[in-house]
């Protein structure tokens, strides 16, 4: 059966957080910058419906797409990677799945069948896989399949991959990421636990054509023949991955060992040209040659679990490249600190970034965080949550509304300066149901975040159900706390600024999702240049 659309499959084995996600990116963007159309999606095997009601410690990160998915973190990265947006059609989980295929079964769309693993849970798999590819957008569709190979909760997955291969004959392909662990008691690398990661695939009827093998140390030419003849691949499709300084150089190390081009032969497809990545390089060169360092603290209770806060991350490193400086980011426990301690934890910032969350857990130690940030003259960054605690922080140390408070943490506290927006008061289902995907913004001409833009009309993505209370705005700006960003249609405030302030910002939206290595998100390059200009201010003075 021949397929315009062509499907390559990753696999992971021996062990998870391999990287497949990474490797899934980089091999797109190769067959991005030789001139085809690629996207991504991502098949989680939890039964969740999405990572939406997940505790980010499970989890890491939720990202968020302009048409309002809660998604895997990995989305976060194809679009940093690719700077094409993701959608709901990119993030499948089992969740989805069954609950697709039990509301067919409600419906009688089974004619009295019975309902079975196979065919009916594996056909939703493949249509939902198909989705991309009959689009007519893309002519490769990468499909990165979530957990280990020998998981149960990944079986049904393997399967339809299996189905495929042999529905769709050249036109799919699998690339199985695999560990080459090393050994140090005996000095070398192992490639038993390949061989059996490729040995439980074969078990259940999928022989990948591609293997992908992380590995600490250089993958040896005795090594890869040994892999390739005990593997069933072919020697050039023994693909080296070695640990690398910054996920960013994975492309250049995948081109280097010739992933793309023996995907590409693989598929029957021509090379077309050779891959363009002079930006990419570009990149990497202001990234790994800064000018100068800065120190920015990053604010939140999940930073034991540096995914929690990825986007944010990523972002910092876009933005320092853009300004072609290091941001060293400094991870603090928003639990950590109270008035009294804020200043032996916060001082020796350039700069403060409070990031977002949900819950009572550690705001106190945000909204400190915030009147350090206010008081110091610190250049500082709210986003969300973060976004919402300068408002309060505001409001208690500026306004005198010593019990101002969102209704999130304080259902009827007096000064409800943050409340719950008027179209998520009946909502009682937790999943899916905040305010989200991307949302219109008007700015105020001559605001700081509209000289960052460099417009007054933006878009950004939101992922929340409190807002401002606009009955507290008209105190808020006689005080000097302007609102800078507005949506046309409702009058939600999106930003707030303080003017008295070397660069004082926060926004309801998440600017972070939206940041890309070819287009890094001018919010956070903007943050990161008050820090710099405000660092040599302080620095002069001190002199």
């Amino acid at each position: 059966m021949s397929n315009s659309t062509k499907y390559v499959f990753v696999t992971g084995g021996v062990a998870s957080s391999l990287g497949k996600g990474i490797i899934s990116a980089s091999l797109a963007k190769l067959l991005q910058a030789r001139g085809y159309s690629a996207t991504i999606q991502k098949l989680d095997p939890y039964i969740n419906i999405d990572p939406g009601t997940l505790n980010p410690y499970e989890h890491g990160e939720c990202f968020v797409t302009d048409d309002g998915a809660e998604t895997d973190l990995d989305l976060g990265h194809y679009e940093r990677f690719l700077n094409v947006p993701t959608s709901q059609a990119n993030n499948v989980t089992t969740g989805k799945i069954y609950q697709s295929v039990i509301q067919k079964e409600r419906r009688g769309e089974f004619l009295g069948k019975t309902v079975q693993v196979i065919p009916h849970i594996t056909n939703e798999i493949k249509e939902r896989i198909q989705i991309l590819g009959k689009s007519g957008d893309y002519d490769i569709v990468i499909t990165e399949i979530g957990g280990t190979v020998g998981d149960i909760e990944s079986l049904p997955y393997v399967e339809a991959v299996r189905q495929m291969k042999w529905e769709f004959d050249d036109d799919c392909i699998v690339i199985h990421l695999t560990l080459v662990p090393y050994l140090a008691a005996a000095g070398e690398l192992k490639t038993k636990p390949t061989q059996h990661s490729v040995k439980q695939l074969l078990e259940l009827g999928v022989q990948p054509d591609i293997l992908c093998c992380r590995t600490e140390h250089e993958l040896a030419l005795n090594l890869r023949r040994k892999i390739a003849k005990f593997c069933n691949v072919s020697m050039n499709a023994v693909i080296e991955s070695r640990d690398a300084s910054t996920i960013y150089d994975v492309p250049l190390l995948m081109q280097a060992e010739e992933l793309d081009k023996i995907v590409l032969e693989k598929l029957n497809l021509s090379a077309k040209s050779t891959p363009d990545l002079a930006q990419w390089k570009e990149f990497l060169s202001r990234l790994k040659n800064p000018k100068s360092e800065v120190s920015i603290g990053l604010v939140g209770k999940y930073v034991e679990l540096k995914d929690s806060y990825k986007s944010i991350s990523e972002s910092f490193i876009h933005a320092g490249a853009a300004n072609e400086v290091k941001v060293n980011v400094k991870w603090i426990h928003s639990e950590e600190f109270t008035s009294s301690t804020s200043e032996e934890i916060l001082s020796g910032l350039d700069g403060i970034l409070v990031a977002p969350g949900f819950g009572s857990r550690g705001i106190s130690g945000k909204i400190e965080t915030v009147r350090f940030a206010r008081e110091n003259k610190v250049p500082f960054l709210g986003i969300c949550l973060g976004m919402q605690c300068a408002v309060i922080e505001f409001a208690r140390n500026v306004l005198g509304l010593k019990e101002a408070h969102t209704t999130e943490i304080v259902e009827d506290c007096k000064s409800p300066v943050i409340d719950i927006m008027s179209d998520q008061k009946e909502v009682s289902n937790k999943g899916g149901t905040m305010r989200l995907g991307a949302y219109d913004c008007r700015l105020i001409t001559g605001s700081k975040v509209s000289k960052a833009y460099g417009t007054d009309k933006i878009s950004e993505r939101h992922r929340h159900r409190y807002e401002f209370n606009n009955a507290f705005l008209a105190d808020f700006e006689a005080h000097g706390m302007k609102a800078t960003g507005k949506n046309p249609e409702t009058g939600l405030v999106e930003v707030v600024e303080i003017e008295d302030h070397p660069w004082f910002v926060g926004t309801q939206f998440h600017p972070e999702y939206k940041s890309t290595v070819a287009n890094p998100h001018p919010l956070f390059v903007a943050f990161v240049k008050a820090v710099i200009d405000n660092k040599k201010v302080n620095s002069t003075l001190v002199k």
